[in-house]
C-alpha cells in the first residue's frame, strides 16, 4: 500500500504530461522512500530503471545495457557478447542479455533515439555510485541534455541518498549539471499525520508514539504491524537481538561515514544531555573545531540539528539536538536496555525501563508535531510565517531562565505566534496561559502576539472560557489528527 507523497506525485505527473524533456533530481537520506516514490510514479509508464552499483564502470555499463534492453524492443545496441575477452573482467556476471553498449555515450544515444519516438522515463537510482565509477558521466549527461536529448520526450530522474553529493555535485553551482534540472525534490520523512495513516486503528496517542519512535521513516514504519500494540511492536522490532532495527543506527553510520565510532560518541554525548559544542567536545575528548566538523556531517545527514533562539542573531546560545526521531528514540532507550535484551529479560523490565519513560520522551516529539501543525495544517494561522523555532533567555521578573516552545515570526510585520506544548495526562489550565504570557513579556520585541496552547489531554473549562473571550487558540492532540481519531 502506497501512503503519502501526494504533492510530489502530483508535481511529477504534471511534468510527465508536459511531453517535453524534463530532468528531476530526487534525493534524501537512506530509508526515506525515494525509490518507492519513483516506482509509484513510474507505474504504468514506459521506464528504463537503472540502479547504479558500487562496482566498476564496465559493470555499471553492462547493468545499464540490461535495463535498456528490458524496456526497449529496438535499443540499437552494438552487439558484444559478455564473454568477449576484451570485456571479460568488466562484464562477468553482468550483461545477462549478452548485449552491452560499447560506451556510455552509445547507451545515451540509444535512449535518445527511443525518446524521440515516445514518452520515456529513464531513472538512475543511486546516481552517486555511477558518478564515482564513471567520472565523466555528469559532463556526458550535460552534453546530451544540451543537445541530443533536447528535442526528445525523455523524462530523466537522477536519484541519490548521499545528501552532500547530490547537493554539491548535482545541484551545486560548480556541477556540470547545474541549471539543467527542471525540478528538484528533497524527500523528507513523513510528518506525524502521514505517519498516522500507517496505523488507522490506533488511538491518537498511539499514532503520535509511532511518529516519535520511527520519525516517519517509511522503511521503519514497514517493520511495525498495525495489528499489534505499541508494546508488541517495540519488543519484536527493536528490543530483540535479531530485529532489523536493533542495530540500525550503527549500520547506517557505517554506511554513511568513515569513522562511525566517533560519530556514535558524539550522538551519545548529545543524547546524554550535552547540547553545547564545548560540552560535546569535552565529553567525547576532542578539539571543538574537529567536533564541529563531525556535527556538520551529522547535520548533513539529518541526524543532528542545531538551534538558537528564534530572535537571536549570534551563536553563543546555539545548542545541538538529535533531530532524527528514530535515532533519538534508539539512543534514549536501547543502550540502557542492551543487557536485558541480550539476556532475554527485556519483557520483564519493559514497563519500568521503557513504558514509564515514554511520556517524558514524547515532550520534545510533541513540540515538533505542533510546529508541523502550525506550518502545514493550520488554516487559520494569523501570520505569514517567517522564522519558526524556540526562544529561551532570562526572565527579568524572576531572574530565572524562561523558554517558549514555539515562536513563529511574521514575514510581513512585527507580529508573531507564541505557542506552548504540554504532553501530559491532565488538562492544561489557566496557569499555563499566564506563564506563557510572562515568558512572552521576557522575550519582548514583538508588538502583536497571538497565543496558541497545545495539549495532549485537553483543557480545563476555565481556560476554555478565557480563551474564547481573548481569542486564544486551544488545540488538542485529537484536533491535530482531524478528522477525529
Amino acid at each position: 500500500m502506497f501512503i503519502g507523497r501526494e504533492q510530489e506525485l502530483k508535481k511529477l505527473n504534471r511534468m510527465y504530461e508536459s511531453g517535453k524533456l524534463e530532468t528531476a533530481i530526487i534525493y534524501g537520506r537512506r530509508r526515506v522512500g525515494k525509490t518507492t516514490l519513483i516506482s509509484e510514479f513510474c507505474r504504468g509508464k514506459k521506464t528504463i530503471f537503472f540502479a547504479a552499483q558500487e562496482n566498476s564502470s564496465g559493470q555499471n555499463l553492462a547493468a545499464l545495457s540490461d535495463a535498456i534492453t528490458e524496456t526497449l524492443s529496438d535499443p540499437g545496441i552494438s552487439a558484444r557478447n559478455a564473454a568477449d575477452p576484451d570485456m571479460e573482467d568488466e562484464t562477468t556476471g553482468y550483461g545477462m542479455t549478452g548485449l552491452v553498449y560499447r560506451s556510455f555515450a552509445d547507451a545515451l544515444s540509444g535512449i535518445a533515439r527511443a525518446a524521440k519516438r515516445e514518452r520515456l522515463i529513464w531513472v538512475i537510482d543511486e546516481y552517486p555510485y555511477l558518478a564515482q565509477a564513471e567520472r565523466g558521466i555528469s559532463s556526458l549527461l550535460q552534453n546530451f541534455l544540451d543537445h541530443q536529448f533536447k528535442e526528445t520526450q525523455l523524462f530523466l530522474i537522477l536519484c541519490g541518498s548521499s545528501m552532500s553529493f547530490m547537493e554539491r555535485q548535482v545541484l551545486g553551482y560548480q556541477s556540470p549539471l547545474y541549471g539543467r534540472r527542471t525540478a528538484q525534490f528533497k524527500i523528507l520523512p513523513f510528518d506525524y499525520l502521514d505517519t498516522g495513516k500507517w496505523f488507522p486503528e490506533y488511538s491518537c496517542e498511539d499514532k503520535a508514539l509511532m511518529y516519535g519512535i520511527t520519525g516517519g521513516i517509511p522503511l521503519y514504519l514497514e517493520q511495525f504491524s498495525p495489528d499489534q500494540t505499541i508494546r508488541e511492536n517495540l519488543l519484536e522490532n527493536i528490543f530483540q537481538r535479531n530485529a532489523m532495527l536493533y542495530e540500525e543506527p550503527s549500520n547506517l553510520l557505517k554506511q554513511e561515514l568513515r569513522e562511525p565510532a566517533m560519530y556514535n560518541a558524539v550522538i551519545t554525548a548529545i543524547a546524554s544531555g550535552k547540547t553545547k559544542l564545548s560540552e560535546i567536545a569535552t565529553t567525547v575528548g576532542m578539539e571543538t573545531g574537529l567536533c564541529a566538523k563531525y556535527l556538520s556531517n551529522l547535520m548533513m545527514l539529518g541526524i543532528v540539528g542545531r538551534e538558537m533562539p528564534v530572535t537571536s542573531q549570534g551563536g553563543k546560545k546555539t545548542y545541538y539536538r538529535i533531530e532524527d526521531q528514530f535515532f533519538r528514540f534508539w539512543y534514549t532507550f536501547v543502550p540502557r536496555s542492551m543487557s536485558a535484551v541480550q539476556s532475554g529479560r527485556i519483557e520483564k523490565s519493559y514497563e519500568s525501563v521503557i513504558e514509564k519513560r515514554l511520556p517524558d520522551y514524547m515532550g520534545t516529539v510533541f513540540e515538533q508535531m505542533c510546529r508541523d501543525y502550525i506550518l502545514y495544517y493550520d488554516t487559520e494561522l494569523p501570520v505569514t510565517p517567517g522564522n519558526i523555532g524556540q526562544w529561551w533567555g532570562g526572565n527579568p521578573r524572576t531572574h530565572s531562565q524562561a523558554q517558549i516552545d514555539i515562536v513563529v515570526t511574521s514575514a510581513e510585520d512585527d507580529s508573531c505566534v507564541i505557542g506552548s506544548c504540554k504532553y501530559r495526562n491532565s488538562p492544561v489550565d489557566e496557569k499555563e496561559l499566564a506563564l506563557m504570557k510572562e515568558y512572552a513579556d521576557a522575550m519582548g520585541h514583538f508588538s502583536r502576539r497571538y497565543y496558541y496552547l497545545f495539549s495532549k489531554s485537553g483543557f480545563t473549562d476555565a481556560l476554555c472560557a478565557r480563551a474564547a473571550a481573548e481569542d486564544i487558540r486551544l488545540i488538542s492532540l485529537k484536533d491535530m489528527y482531524e478528522p477525529p481519531c
